[in-house]
């Protein structure tokens, strides 16, 4: 069984038992509601799949890759250096269900 979640903007496929880093979430326990659920032959979309939950704890936090930009405007001595680490959450998710 797997289910389809939507966290910080990105659609993430996930099974039981697994980890995933997501954008940054609060608390320790989280739950998503599934955009779809998947049980072999079983398809849950949609409305359909609004009674179902996919419950996660948050493993540990972290920060990426750090982004070096620049901008540059030509004739006018204009220019900035930027730089960005985006935050993450590793979530490892511990249930999958249906609902009702």
């Amino acid at each position: 069984m797997y289910a389809v979640i939507r966290t910080g903007g990105k659609q993430y496929k996930v099974t039981e038992g697994q980890r995933v880093d997501v954008e940054k979430v609060s608390g320790d326990e989280v739950s998503f509601v599934p955009l779809m659920l998947v049980d072999g032959d079983t398809v849950l979309a949609g409305p359909a799949a609004a009674g179902a939950s996919v419950a996660a704890r948050v493993v540990g936090e972290g920060r990426g890759k750090k982004i070096r930009g620049f901008t540059y405007k030509n004739k006018t001595n204009q220019s900035k250096r930027w730089g960005h680490r985006q935050s993450f959450s590793t979530i490892e998710i511990t249930g999958i269900s249906k609902g009702s």
